[in-house]
């Protein structure tokens, strides 16, 4: 746990949490924690009950707003996008009159992006402070949306030139994660809303008109998965062409071979029967004549076949 005093995006590590208390002169405390400090710091800061609960429960969090008397209880998903595969990371945000508190289990991208940002924004209120925070959080959803737009891309080319069974799976795996972060980003985005809309003692009412920009970001990104499960759709189709077409171009090659050697057969066939009036039986190079004759017919009817493109 760090607890950093902020006056005008200037850090200043403060040793004891309990100086946290009492409001500063100038500025804010940030106290970045993780969930099993919240046990510490409920009795200092007063926090809800039920928010410490919500935070100490390993069941993952949906995204909520709650207003307490003394602060505001907000839970939002940090995500990533790491060796293909998507995280989400739960954030707990605590934000009081003169503090804000930050708890989570994992070290997160957005809490150490927050920090320059602070130096140059000159933060000095928690609620600025929540605002950038949040801008962040929105923000890398963006950046995995580009990823996955390329992974769509790619995907779509593989199928197209060279179709194979792992595709299907690779589709279902792709169309699951959508989906679940679709889900994500239904209950966040209202979130967010409700920062704007709501009457929130603890948010300057200026600042709120920005919060609205956050969530008109959050609603393109919303609309983007939207655009991405129908996209799978697609990709889905154009799967199952692709299987009909390799099999339709199988089917016509053996039939082309088997086309190619049915004259073949009937003329050994010929040759085969058990007559004796068959002069080229006789024939000192009757034996070389029939090969020669099959090969030729052979190469004459692939020349054909491949001519008109079926093969």
């Amino acid at each position: 746990m760090k607890v950093r005093l902020v006056q005008n995006g200037i850090f200043t590590i403060i040793d004891d949490v309990t100086k946290a208390v009492f409001p500063p002169e100038s500025g804010f405390y940030w106290i970045d924690a993780e969930v099993e400090d919240l046990v510490t710091l409920q009795p200092l800061f007063q926090l809800h009950d039920l928010a410490i609960e919500d935070c100490l429960n390993e069941e993952e969090q949906r995204p909520k707003l709650e207003i307490f008397d003394t602060h505001y209880f907000i839970v939002v998903n940090s995500i990533r996008f790491d060796d293909e595969e998507i995280f989400l990371r739960e954030m707990n945000i605590f934000l009081g009159k003169h503090y804000v508190i930050t708890a989570t289990r994992q070290k997160l991208r957005e809490i150490r992006s927050i920090k320059p940002i602070m130096m140059e924004e000159e933060i000095n209120s928690p609620d600025k402070f929540l605002y950038f925070l949040l801008d962040l959080v929105v923000d890398n959803y963006f950046t995995v949306g580009y990823r996955i737009e390329s992974k769509i891309e790619k995907l779509d080319e593989d199928i197209l030139m060279h179709p194979r069974k792992s595709h299907q799976n690779e589709i279902i795996g792709l169309r699951s994660e959508i989906m679940w972060l679709k889900n994500v980003l239904g209950p966040q985005k209202n979130v967010i809303m409700a920062l704007t809309k709501k009457d929130l003692r603890l948010v300057d009412e200026n600042l709120q008109k920005y919060f609205n920009d956050i969530y008109e970001n959050a609603v393109k990104i919303h609309e983007t998965f939207d655009t991405f499960r129908d996209l799978i759709g697609n990709l889905r189709e154009a799967y199952q062409l692709s299987l009909s077409n390799r099999m339709n171009d199988i089917m016509r090659m053996f039939t082309a071979l088997t086309t190619i050697f049915m004259p073949m057969t009937i003329i050994t066939s010929l040759y085969g029967m058990n007559f004796d009036n068959m002069p080229e039986l006789h024939w000192r190079y009757g034996y070389y004549g029939v090969l020669g004759l099959l090969v030729g017919v052979g190469a004459a009817m692939f020349y054909l076949f491949r001519k008109k493109e079926w093969l």
